[in-house]
């Protein structure tokens, strides 16, 4: 259910991933949102280029959507030069990443995404290649076990996850450059929905532009998407030109309400406020109750609540907050003292 949810910050399809494409900034001008990072990276950018070297191996690590893969592509355009693309999960042996990293000219960038998912085994050939560009091959085993040296060309890693603390050690002290990638503030989705709307040709009111950024849950990914769903309503139910009603009216169908929330967020909350009386309630018993699984709870419900203070959670469990009721229609809980001391801690 979770995965064809709208307003989901992952990519529901391969049609929804291509149908961003189009989408994304080419240069780190065209870029909009997470100024600090931006300007951190121009100035590794233009100094490598300066020196003529590669650039330092580069980690993202954020939610998901806000612009990780399209980063990477930003950078090997900046640097001149191309990106590969793979994932953590398909470099299961160590000669996947040998056929990767061969492939390489000097300067390219192999960017790995969900790299938190590469396995342990395949790590030990990661390395040899981000510092000495070589990689270490054994060949048989036992008192016959010998050890083959292949190099390659200077390249770029650039790793995405959007679990930072899962990646080990070694492997993270390895990478030169590690940045976060925040949630973007109404503003620059504004921005970005704007810019959107130009390349797709569609007329848009600023209301209109205003209204989609703050459903958009934080997340340019999901501002593209609400955007493409307005302008197909408004070239079939209106004149082509999208506004504030058009937005209402599109999203409506969907079920996204004005603050981003669909029907599982509602639902979530009003199982705590009704079936549970508020709360708190453990994620496991709120989830069996929802019959959804815990960790698209975790993942794909929560964080949003949390960030926008309908939710708290406890070492006792998940808690509705006066503004979480209120948005739900639900009584607000009573808390006492000795619960509200503990509020910055919980249990899963």
């Amino acid at each position: 259910m979770a995965l064809d949810r709208v307003i989901a910050p992952t990519a529901t399809d391969t049609a929804d991933e291509h149908a961003g494409w189009a989408l994304r900034p080419q240069r780190l001008a065209e870029y909009v949102g997470q100024r600090d990072t931006l300007e951190r990276l121009a100035i590794a950018v233009q100094a490598a280029r300066g020196r003529g070297e590669s650039l330092d191996h580069v980690l993202l690590h954020g939610p998901p959507g806000l612009g990780k893969t399209t980063l990477a592509h930003v950078i090997a355009a900046e640097m001149g030069t191309k990106v590969h693309v793979t994932s953590g999960p398909a470099i299961s042996r160590g000669t996947d990443l040998v056929a990767a990293l061969t492939r390489l000219e000097a300067g390219d960038v192999l960017f790995i995404d969900e790299i938190h998912r590469t396995p342990a085994a395949v790590e030990e050939f990661v390395y040899p290649a981000m510092e000495d560009f070589r990689v270490d091959v054994t060949l048989d085993a036992g008192l016959n076990a010998r050890t083959v040296q292949i190099k390659c060309k200077p390249f770029t890693l650039i790793g995405a996850t959007t679990r930072a603390g899962l990646l080990s050690a070694p492997l993270r002290s390895r990478f030169g450059l590690i940045h976060h990638l925040r949630f973007y503030e109404v503003a620059e989705l504004a921005a970005i929905v704007d810019r959107s709307a130009g390349l797709l040709g569609l007329a848009i009111e600023a209301s209109a532009i205003d209204a989609i950024a703050r459903r958009s849950r934080g997340t340019p990914r999901i501002a593209n998407r609400l955007l493409r769903r307005v302008r197909d309503f408004a070239s079939v139910r209106s004149d082509g030109t999208a506004t504030a009603t058009t937005v209402d009216e599109a999203l409506s169908l969907e079920g996204v309400d004005a603050l981003g929330l669909d029907g599982l967020d509602r639902a979530y909350l009003h199982t705590i406020g009704t079936t549970y009386k508020g709360g708190p309630v453990g994620l496991e018993a709120l989830a069996a109750t929802m019959n959804e699984d815990p960790g698209t709870l975790e993942d794909m419900v929560e964080p949003f609540l949390l960030k926008l203070g309908f939710v708290a959670r406890h070492r006792r469990g998940r808690e509705l907050t006066e503004a979480g009721a209120a948005h739900v229609g639900v009584p607000a809980p009573l808390r006492s003292s000795e619960e509200s001391d503990g509020a910055a801690l919980f249990d899963t």
